[in-house]
């Protein structure tokens, strides 16, 4: 159950320039042990990749379908894939 997995995640709604993607690092650090980046789209949305044990990641996506996020989500797509490594730590873009 809690293997290494990369979790990409699309975040729509009023998520940027709200601080979206500074909480996003901040709980994906509180939840520990996962590593990747979240970043702004030219489009409005927040991508974010993150890699870690699948209960790990799947907390941070329960996080951001939470409504605790700052701005406004209106929703979440994901998608999971293999861990490809190559992040130092969790940035933001």
């Amino acid at each position: 159950m809690n293997d290494c997995v990369r979790l990409t995640a699309w975040v729509r709604g009023h998520v940027q320039g709200v601080g979206f993607r500074w909480f996003t690092r901040e709980n994906a650090l509180r939840i520990g042990g996962l590593i990747g980046f979240a970043s702004n789209l030219a489009d409005g949305r927040v991508q974010v990749v993150a890699e870690g044990s699948r209960a790990a990641c799947e907390g941070l996506l329960d996080w951001l379908r939470s409504g605790d996020t700052p701005g406004r989500v209106d929703g979440v797509t994901e998608i999971w894939a293999t861990p490809r490594g190559g992040y130092d730590g969790f940035e933001m873009r």
